[in-house]
């Protein structure tokens, strides 16, 4: 089941998969595998895509089509 926004944002970006795998710290082979949803990303990466491509969680989990970022939260 395919419910992440991943390729897309990182084909828009031309940025190569090698490059967001080492961002997270894992291989190009994990990191294909979260795109094709054959694995379930972790939330604490997908927070870490969300900043670097500042956007929202909803924004990568298809919940919402509006890209921009929530407001920081002043618990941070």
């Amino acid at each position: 089941m395919k419910t992440l926004r991943l390729k897309e944002i990182r084909e828009d970006r031309d940025i190569a998969q090698k490059e967001l795998a080492a961002l997270l710290h894992t291989t190009q082979q994990q990191y294909s595998k979260y795109e094709t949803g054959i694995y379930v990303i972790p939330l604490e990466r997908l927070c870490i895509l969300a900043d670097f491509y500042g956007v929202s969680l909803d924004y990568l989990v298809c919940r919402t089509d509006e890209r921009k970022p929530y407001p920081k939260s002043k618990l941070d």
